[in-house]
C-alpha cells in the first residue's frame, strides 16, 4: 500500500468504520401512504386508471390497470410508483440496526416526477410524494423564486428529512445523500423557463443550448443532454468550471442541506456525486472546498466507474475522499460469481493489490466496496449468470442489455442453495476485507433481479406476504413459481459477520496482509492487523473441502468467530480443513 502520514489523512476517520447500506426511497418502505402519487400529481396524461402499484404483487405480472395502457411490460415497469418515501425509512430503522449498519446512501430524494429522481425538478425540497402533505408543499414552493435562497421555504417533506437525519444521528449513524448536478430534468424550473422565454429567459446561458427556437428560420430548439437523452438537460460548463448561475445554485443547495438554517450538526454527513467524470474537475475542487468548510468530516464520493489511472486525480485529497468502488465489484465478481471462467486466486490477489496500492494509503480503507446498485443486477443473479456476465463491461454500450431482463439469455430465477452459499461466501469476504462495505438494500433478504428496471424491486420484508413470481420476463408462466420469501438464513449471516466487524476494530482499521493464494485449491488467505489484534480469514472458494495450510503464524490459539471453537498452532504452523464454498475467521488469544 502507499504510504501517507496521520497528517496526509484527507478523508473522514468515521468512513473508515462505516458499513454501508444503500436505499433507493421510492422503493424500501411505504410509511405513509397518504402521501401516495396519483395520475393527476404526475402530471400523468393518458393514465388509463394508473393506480399505485402493490408492494407484494408478482413482479413480471401487469395489473388490470397496466393492461388497460396497451403497452408492454417495460413501459409500465417505468411507469410503476410503490409508494415509498421517508416515514417508511424512518420506520425501518429499527430493522437497520437490528442488521448493523451505520450509514445510509440515499438514491436522490429531491423533487423529481421519475421514480428514480436523477431528473431534479429542483434541488432544494424534498420530493413532495416523500412527504406528508404533498398538496400543502407544492403550495408553499409556488410562492418561492427558485433562484433566490433567500425565499425558499422549509416544506413538510424537507422537514421530515431533517427529522430522518436526527434520529440517525441520535444512534450514531451516518447519511449521505445523492448529488445530481450534472444535469437536471425537463420540468426543472430553470429549464421550463428556457422553453418558454428562449432566448428571454434569465436561464438561458444555464444550459448547453445548441439552437433557439426560430418562426423566421424554422430552426428547432436543441440542447444537450447527458448521453443524448432528452430528458436530462445538461448544465452548461465554462472552462474548468460550471457557469456561474447553476454554479451558484448548487453552492446554495450544498448550504442548505448541509446545514439547515445553519446549523451543520442537523444537516448530512456527505455526499455520493452521480456521473462525477462528467464535471469539470476545478468545479470539483473548489466545491470540496464548500463542502469542507461546512463539516471537515463530511464525506464525499464519486460515481466514477473507470480504471485505477482515470480514477487517481480525483483521490489526491482535492477533489473527492473515495469512490464508488466499481472495480473492486468488478474483481469480486470474477472471482466468486463466474463458474467455468472464474478468474485464479493469484489473480484476484494481484487485483486487489492494485486497487490497495494505487491511491494515497487513507483512501482504501474508506472506499465504498460494494458488489451491486441500482444500476447493476442484484449479485445473487450474477451468480445465478455467472459465466453470461461480463461486469467490467458496465460501461459500455452494450452492458446494460447483456444484464437486463429484456436479453432472452439472461436468467430471472431465484438463486438455489449452491448459489446463495457463494453469496454467502463473498459477503464473509467483503465484511473481512480493506475498505466499507456496503449493501444494496434487499440483498441481506434474499432479493434477486435483473438490471434496471429490475434490480429495483419494492424492499422484500419479513412482515408482509409476498405473491410468488410466476412468470417470465417474457411472459411465459415459470413451471415452478419462486416463492418471494423474506430469508431469515441469509439475513442472519449479514447480521453475524457485520457485528463482527463492528466489534473488531483490525477489521475497520488495520493493515491487510495476504498470507497464501492457493490456485489450484482455489484458496485464498490474509490476515488484518490493528495495534491490539490479530484476524486471519480463510476462503475455499471451490466445491470440495481443501486442507489449508497456512504457515507459521507463530505459537498461539485462534478463536474461531464463526463456530465458536478454539483452533491450535502446532509447531507455529496453522492447518485447518474448510469445507467446500466455506471460510473461517480466526482470532489471535495469545501463546500457548
Amino acid at each position: 500500500m502507499s504510504t501517507t502520514t496521520a497528517a496526509e489523512d484527507f478523508t473522514p476517520q468515521w468512513a473508515k468504520h462505516a458499513i454501508w447500506y444503500q436505499i433507493f426511497p421510492e422503493r424500501f418502505a411505504n410509511g405513509d401512504p397518504r402521501n401516495d402519487p396519483t395520475a393527476a400529481s404526475l402530471g400523468l396524461r393518458d393514465n388509463a386508471g394508473w393506480q399505485v402499484h402493490p408492494w407484494t404483487a408478482d413482479w413480471y405480472e401487469l395489473q388490470a390497470y397496466e393492461m388497460n395502457t396497451g403497452r408492454d411490460l417495460w413501459f409500465n415497469l417505468q411507469r410503476r410508483r410503490y409508494g415509498g418515501d421517508i416515514a417508511g425509512i424512518i420506520q425501518r430503522l429499527r430493522y437497520l440496526q437490528e442488521l448493523g449498519v451505520n450509514a445510509l446512501y440515499l438514491n436522490p430524494v429531491f423533487e423529481s416526477p421519475s421514480h428514480h429522481k436523477y431528473d431534479s425538478a429542483t434541488l432544494h425540497h424534498i420530493d413532495p410524494h416523500f412527504g406528508p402533505d404533498p398538496e400543502g408543499d407544492r403550495s408553499l414552493i409556488a410562492n418561492e423564486s427558485p433562484d433566490d435562497p433567500r425565499t425558499w421555504v422549509w416544506t413538510s417533506a424537507d422537514e421530515l428529512l431533517l427529522e430522518l437525519i436526527r434520529k440517525l444521528h441520535e444512534r450514531g449513524m451516518r447519511i449521505i445523500c445523492d448529488g445530481v448536478f450534472n444535469h437536471v430534468g425537463l420540468s426543472h424550473w430553470a429549464f421550463r423557463d428556457v422553453v418558454e422565454k428562449q432566448q428571454q429567459s434569465r436561464f438561458r446561458d444555464w444550459f448547453k443550448i445548441k439552437s433557439w427556437r426560430s418562426a423566421s428560420s424554422g430552426d428547432k430548439f436543441e440542447y444537450e443532454a447527458w448521453r443524448n437523452h432528452p430528458a436530462l438537460p445538461e448544465l452548461r460548463q465554462d472552462g474548468d468550471q460550471l457557469a456561474a448561475g447553476p454554479r451558484e445554485y448548487i453552492y446554495a443547495i450544498t448550504q442548505r442541506w448541509m446545514a439547515p438554517r445553519g446549523i451543520a450538526a442537523h444537516g448530512i454527513d456527505g455526499w455520493r456525486l452521480d456521473v462525477a467524470p462528467w464535471l469539470p474537475h476545478g468545479f470539483w475542487k473548489d466545491w470540496r472546498k464548500q463542502v469542507k468548510s461546512l463539516n471537515a468530516q463530511a464525506y464525499i464520493v464519486g460515481e466514477i466507474i473507470r480504471d485505477v489511472d482515470f480514477n487517481k486525480p480525483y483521490l489526491q485529497g482535492d477533489e473527492f475522499d473515495a469512490v464508488m468502488n466499481y472495480n473492486f465489484a468488478f474483481a469480486c465478481d470474477e472471482y466468486f460469481a463466474r463458474d467455468q471462467t472464474h478468474i485464479k486466486a493469484s489473480q484476484f490477489d494481484r487485483l486487489l493489490a492494485q486497487l490497495r496500492e494505487a491511491y494515497p494509503a487513507c483512501v482504501a480503507p474508506a472506499m465504498q466496496n460494494l458488489i451491486d446498485s441500482h444500476d447493476t443486477a442484484r449479485f445473487a443473479s450474477h451468480i445465478v449468470n455467472g459465466d453470461r456476465l461480463d461486469y467490467r463491461l458496465f460501461d459500455d454500450a452494450y452492458h446494460p442489455r447483456q444484464s437486463r431482463a429484456v436479453n432472452v439469455d439472461f436468467d430471472t430465477r431465484k438463486p438455489d442453495a449452491q448459489e446463495r452459499r457463494m453469496q454467502k461466501l463473498f459477503v464473509l469476504f467483503q465484511m473481512t476485507y480493506l475498505g466499507a462495505p456496503m449493501i444494496y438494500y434487499g440483498d441481506e433478504a434474499g432479493m434477486w433481479g435483473a438490471n434496471d428496471p429490475c434490480c429495483r424491486k419494492p424492499m422484500l420484508w419479513r412482515d408482509l406476504e409476498y405473491a410468488a413470481e410466476t412468470l417470465r420476463a417474457d411472459g411465459s408462466r415459470r413451471a415452478v413459481p419462486d416463492a418471494v420469501i423474506f430469508d431469515a438464513d441469509l439475513f442472519a449471516h449479514y447480521q453475524r459477520l457485520i457485528a463482527l466487524r463492528n466489534a473488531l476494530p483490525a477489521l475497520r482499521e488495520g493493515t491487510y496482509r495476504t498470507l497464501l493464494v492457493d490456485d489450484e485449491r482455489e484458496v485464498v488467505a490474509f490476515a488484518r492487523h490493528s495495534a491490539t489484534q490479530e484476524v486471519i480469514v480463510a476462503i475455499n472458494r471451490s466445491s470440495m473441502s481443501q486442507w489449508v495450510d497456512l504457515g507459521d503464524v507463530g505459537g498461539a490459539r485462534w478463536a474461531d468467530l464463526l463456530d465458536n471453537s478454539r483452533i491450535h498452532s502446532v509447531q507455529n504452523r496453522l492447518a485447518l480443513e474448510l469445507a467446500a464454498l466455506s471460510g473461517v475467521m480466526l482470532l489471535r488469544e495469545g501463546g500457548d
